[in-house]
């Protein structure tokens, strides 16, 4: 747990290409620690890209950007220019700026110059920045350097900005947090299983979360193992897989997509998460109600959460790992609570959205010092 440092003192302004739903809490929180509030600018996604955006804050102050997409964001090739963001600038006038740390964005550049100009500072915010080669290298890493200082989603995120030659002691790692810390005590599980184990999966049902996997999974279990498997949620591939269920393993149930309280008694009543597949919005949910998961290791966001105490993190793509990873963890049931108490520990003291805004805070405590 980190201590929290100082509210910020001034007026911030944070510069998102969309703004997902599950990121207002987030801004809202950081809001509340910038003295003068926190302002918002963001604009669309395409349609292809299934992002459920809000434009709804309670403490923060959103305002719409323009978004004009080069390509998609599969494409190598893929820009965005956001139209909107110089009288934005002029109206919101921040005391700091937080970008997004990625080049791709065209119209970045012209809001870094205008903070350089009255000579604020600008925190970058990102995923990281894995090695390539080409034009594309080089202007990333000119783009980067350009800040008073980093905030990376993980560990991993920031020894790839360390390697881009990005001074360590201005990069801060705030993991990826979407829940507050948890209010309510870790629901207690009994020693056994009743009458057999609860494997539970929440995320939208498309073909990246590789759901078919999991049934696969569950059905080549060993009978004494093989659980009640809930799948929560509603997408595209919904009907597909009850087709599928209803061939390699009935036991699976679909309750539909539900939310909030609904949600509650699914998690209390779980005895594993699974997301087999990329993504994992639920998995720190999960982790609140005392939930061992298991997640396909991606990106880097997930390295810090999910550690061989309270989890397995496997190879994408593998059914392999998967079964193995859920035949290791219903095995062992002892183990799997004391993991699962892990989970919970984690998300209580380390990863959550205050911590992540303390963090957010002495990165910009940093890039003011830098600009004094």
């Amino acid at each position: 747990m980190i201590d929290m440092p100082k509210p910020f003192p001034g007026r911030l302004g944070l510069i998102q290409r969309v703004l997902p739903g599950y990121r207002a809490p987030f801004f809202d929180a950081l809001s509340a620690a910038c003295a003068g509030g926190l302002s918002v600018f963001a604009g669309q996604p395409l349609p292809i890209e299934s992002i459920a955006t809000t434009d709804k804050l309670n403490a923060a102050r959103f305002a719409l950007a323009q978004n004009i997409h080069i390509f998609n964001p599969q494409h190598p090739l893929y820009f965005c220019y956001q139209r909107g963001l110089s009288g934005w600038l002029a109206g919101w006038n921040p005391d700091a700026l937080i970008i997004e740390a990625n080049f791709r964005y065209l119209s970045s550049p012209a809001a870094m110059r205008w903070m350089k100009k009255r000579s604020r500072p600008l925190v970058g915010w990102g995923l990281g920045a894995p090695l390539s080669r080409g034009g594309l290298s080089s202007l990333r890493k000119n783009f980067l350097l350009q800040f008073d200082a980093l905030v990376a989603y993980s560990a991993r995120g920031a020894e790839q900005y360390a390697g881009l030659g990005f001074p360590p002691a201005k990069i801060f790692i705030a993991p990826n947090a979407v829940a507050a810390k948890p209010v309510q005590p870790m629901p207690a599980r009994a020693q056994r299983f009743d009458p057999q184990p609860v494997v539970l999966f929440v995320g939208r049902l498309q073909t990246r979360k590789r759901i078919p996997s999991l049934l696969k999974a569950c059905a080549e279990l060993p009978e004494q193992l093989k659980p009640r498997l809930v799948i929560i949620g509603d997408g595209p591939e919904r009907k597909n897989l009850e087709g599928l269920a209803a061939q390699i393993y009935p036991a699976a149930e679909f309750p539909g997509a539900l939310h909030g309280s609904d949600l509650a008694p699914y998690f209390a009543a779980a005895d594993l998460f699974a997301l087999p597949g990329t993504g994992g919005l639920a998995v720190q949910e999960a982790m609140t109600y005392g939930l061992p998961v298991i997640v396909a290791r991606g990106d880097g966001t997930q390295d810090d959460l999910v550690r061989a105490e309270n989890g397995w993190q496997i190879a994408p793509d593998d059914d392999f790992s998967l079964l193995f990873a859920l035949q290791e963890a219903l095995s062992d049931l002892k183990r799997l609570r004391r993991m699962g108490a892990e989970s919970y520990r984690i998300v209580s003291e380390e990863i959550n959205l205050e911590n992540m805004v303390g963090v957010f805070v002495q990165a910009l405590e940093c890039a003011s010092l830098t600009r004094q």
